[in-house]
Order: structure tokens, then sequence, then C-alpha cells
């Protein structure tokens, strides 16, 4: 178990040390929709394989998401109102800006899906910090903001299908963990509503893993978000979904390898 920072109330953070500290900078991991710290990073082994190859991890759950608190106002699930506090928290957490020469500055970021497209925007706000990013399951596209919110509540009450596929499987993904709060969630995709994924108008500069499975629907547009960095690698995992993707030892191996590579001068 992770110390926690004690930031936002809205948002449950801890850190997880390696054994014997680490002079290296830190891992902020950002989980995906209807997911938490701990089913997307800790109990798939994510957390072991980063603090055993001596990074400290930063772990957070997201607005109405695992240990988080569950807030009525929507204006606590805005995009840009977590960023304020994802860097509110790492100001927190004793991280430092980017210096030349000093393995120890700024952050690394790993991101899943939601987390994703959170750590996208993250990097483009905080060149200064953010040093290298992860990112599973990425995508150009919003399925959130795309998402059948008036069907999802009809089907919520009385059982009525969605009719849209992605959205049917969103809210599947939302009800298969008990402990989910299904308003808070809905509040999110709300928010996210109002403040949809354009990759186009801030494009993170510093280097990009992107990973994704093969047969990963919701990250078929990968490519495109490789081409706005410009400096992207993209790996594809064979057989690979999008619910199953972050379970993968080649991609933990490829993250630890992508991080543990230093920048030019840093």
């Amino acid at each position: 178990m992770g110390a926690g920072i004690g930031t936002s109330p809205a948002m449950h953070s801890e850190v997880h040390e390696p054994e014997g500290g680490s002079a290296l900078r830190p891992v902020l991991a950002l989980h995906g929709f209807a997911s938490s710290a701990e089913l997307n990073w800790e109990s798939t082994g994510w957390i072991n394989a980063l603090t055993d190859a001596g990074r400290r991890v930063i772990t957070v759950d997201l607005p109405g998401h695992g240990r988080s608190s569950s807030p009525e106002e929507r204006e606590n699930y805005y995009p840009s109102r977590i960023r304020a506090q994802l860097l509110d928290l790492l100001s927190e957490a004793g991280v430092r800006p980017l210096a030349d020469g000093d393995p120890s500055s700024g952050v690394d970021v790993l991101g899943y899906s939601l987390g994703s497209r959170l750590a996208w925007e993250l990097g483009a706000a905080a060149p200064h910090i953010v040093h290298r990013m992860v990112l599973g399951g990425p995508g150009a596209g919003d399925p959130l903001a795309e998402f059948d919110l008036d069907g999802a509540r009809q089907s919520l009450a009385d059982g009525t299908p969605l009719a849209d596929p992605v959205s049917a499987d969103l809210l599947r993904m939302a009800q298969l963990v008990p402990s989910n709060n299904l308003d808070a969630l809905l509040t999110l995709i709300a928010a996210i509503k109002e403040e949809p994924f354009s990759p186009e108008a801030a494009v993170p500069a510093m280097p990009l893993l992107l990973v994704a499975g093969e047969q990963d629907e919701l990250a078929v547009t990968a490519p495109r978000l490789a081409a706005l960095n410009g400096q992207a690698d993209l790996l594809l995992l064979p057989g690979r979904r999008h619910a199953n993707a972050v379970t993968s030892r080649a991609f933990k191996n490829a993250a630890v390898e992508f991080l543990g590579t230093s920048a030019p001068g840093r």
C-alpha cells in the first residue's frame, strides 16, 4: 500500500516507493474510465514492475472512481479541472520542473484510455514538468463525448437496450465494478461532453510511446496522435483488445524501457 499525498478531496492519491528509495523522477499513473488505480495499475502488476525498475509511482483515483469522492457538482469532473488538480498534486508530491542533467526532476506519465486523454492534455499544458509519456489504448476520437447519455439513463431505469454499441459497451464496463458510482460516472460523461477531446488543439512535444491492442476499436486512430506529436513510437499488441491490453507483459516491458530512456540533455 502506498502513502497518501493529501491533495484535493475529490481525488485520492498514493505514492508507491521502490525498495531503497529512488533518485529517478516519479511516474504519474492515470487510469481509465470506470476503473481505478487498484484495478488498472496495482492488480495488473504495473506498480510492481515500475517500482522494481527503481521508479516511484504516484497513483490517482479520478473523481467518482475508486477511493475518491463522488461530488454532485459537474464542475468537479471537467477535464480542465482534473488537470489543474493533477498539477497541484504533483507540486505537493515534490515534483520539480525539469532540469538538464537532473534525472530526478520532472515527472513521467503513464495513462490508459481516459487516462491517456488526460495525459495528452497534461503534457501539452506542462512541458516544463512532463518528461516522457506512455499512452495506452489511445485514440484521437472521444467516445465519452459521443456517449448516448439519455439512452444510458433510460437503460438504467427500465432496461431498454442502448442502440449505440460503443455506448452500450462503456455502460457495461461501468456496471462491471460493483463499487462504481454510476451517477458520478454519468456526471463525468456530461462534463466531458462540454470539454470534448481535441488533440490538435494542444499537442504534447515530449517523446511518446503509444500502445494499443491490435483488436482495440477505440484506438484505431492512435497513428493520428503519433503523427501530431511527430516523435512517437507506436506498439501494437497482437490479439489484445481495449479491455485486456493493459495486462500485457509486452506493454509493461516496453513502457519501463521507454521511460528509462532520457531525452537529450535530461
